[in-house]
């Protein structure tokens, strides 16, 4: 079990740099938000895999508010973009 931890820490680890690295370097306003989406999923995950781990479902409300959080602002975001392109 230790094993599959590390594992999926190292590889959710390289997944947030890799999105910070592209929320940072992006070069348009849509990548950054498609990376913020992606930063908040990979948040999102690391907190389901520590409730896995811990076998507790106290999480499980923060699960649900950031998941409707990063739908929201990022469909809020994506629309205000559209606006400003047509």
């Amino acid at each position: 079990m230790t094993v599959v931890v590390v594992i999926v820490t190292a590889l959710l680890s390289a997944a947030a740099l890799l999105a910070l690295f592209r929320i940072v370097r992006g070069p348009s306003l849509l990548d950054r938000v498609v990376a913020t989406d992606l930063l908040l999923a990979i948040i999102v995950g690391a907190v389901g895999t520590e409730a896995a781990v811990n076998r507790h479902a106290t999480t499980l409300p923060i699960l649900v508010v950031l998941a409707i959080l990063g739908f929201a602002t990022s469909v809020v975001v994506v629309r205000f973009a559209a606006r400003e392109d047509s």
